[in-house]
């Protein structure tokens, strides 16, 4: 990664991280749970229309320093940066969301992923697939089932792609689809602007957040706030003011919002339906 002035010091106190630094297995496992738990997924800036920034000043500012989160790209961009720092071998991909289609659906490559090359194998690394972000590194061994903190996951051949998988309740559903040839950064450059200002983008109008917790995952869609447990089972709450959006952001998930904020997103959200049908990528 060609970008300069990376502080990897801060974000490792941004993660709560200060195990060991090596290129291991160990340790990209260690950085991806506390990376997940860390920094939640949200796509705040995307709802008020700021604008979302790939660069990595403006990503440590941001997802490091001021207390927030981001989505895909700035998440695994801001990974990829860390884990380049510590001397992993490192792979941009992109990928095709496939969630609630059929998995050979023509899906815009509108997902960032990394492949870590180890010793053991090549991984893939996801820390920005918002409510089922996977908490571990997936090794590159298709049909193996592989646990993680949270839920199992899985890598299927798709004719010359990968399908990641996961495992809910009795069920595997496919996440996304992705080749294995590298992608330039300014491929993600485009896709970040087309995802975060085209009308039609889920981002673009929704309320997105999520977190693993220890007792399972915790989303954000609007006005619903959702705790998966590990049995998949699930506790919602409708969330109806700047109270509740204070309470729940800040509190819940850790983001650090000040008042106008909360009052803008509480203002976008009021007029949504408590009852509205969820996206299909965050159900």
């Amino acid at each position: 990664m060609a970008d300069d002035g990376f502080d990897l010091a801060a974000y490792l106190r941004r993660l709560s991280y200060d195990g060991p630094r090596e290129a291991s297995l160990t340790v990209l496992g260690a950085l991806v749970s506390a990376h997940a738990a860390a920094i939640p997924y949200e796509n705040v800036d995307v709802l008020l229309k700021r604008g979302i920034r790939l660069d990595i000043a403006s990503l440590q500012k941001k997802l490091v320093h001021d207390g927030r989160g981001g989505y895909c790209f700035e998440q695994n961009t801001l990974l990829e940066a860390a884990l380049d720092a510590l001397g992993f071998a490192v792979t941009r991909i992109a990928a095709r969301v496939v969630r609630g289609l059929p998995v050979s659906a023509e899906a815009a490559r509108a997902h960032k992923v990394l492949r870590v090359d180890l010793p053991e194998g090549p991984y893939i690394v996801d820390v920005g697939f918002g409510n089922l972000t996977p908490t571990a590194p997936i090794a590159l061994r298709p049909g193996q089932v592989q646990a993680t903190s949270h839920e199992p996951f899985r890598l299927m051949p798709q004719e010359s792609e990968f399908v990641l998988q996961v495992q809910l309740g009795d069920a595997w559903d496919s996440l996304y689809r992705f080749p294995l040839e590298p992608v330039p950064a300014i491929d993600f450059q485009v896709a970040n602007w087309f995802t975060s200002t085209f009308p039609g983008s889920a981002f673009a109008t929704n309320l997105i957040v999520a977190r693993p917790v220890a007792e399972g995952r915790a989303t954000i869609y609007n006005r619903r706030f959702t705790i998966r447990n590990r049995d998949n089972r699930t506790a919602r709450r409708v969330l109806d003011g700047i109270g509740d959006y204070r309470d729940v952001l800040l509190e819940q998930f850790g983001l650090t919002l000040d008042d106008n904020e909360l009052t803008a997103i509480a203002a976008a959200m009021a007029p949504r339906a408590a009852d509205e049908a969820v996206h299909r990528a965050f159900v």
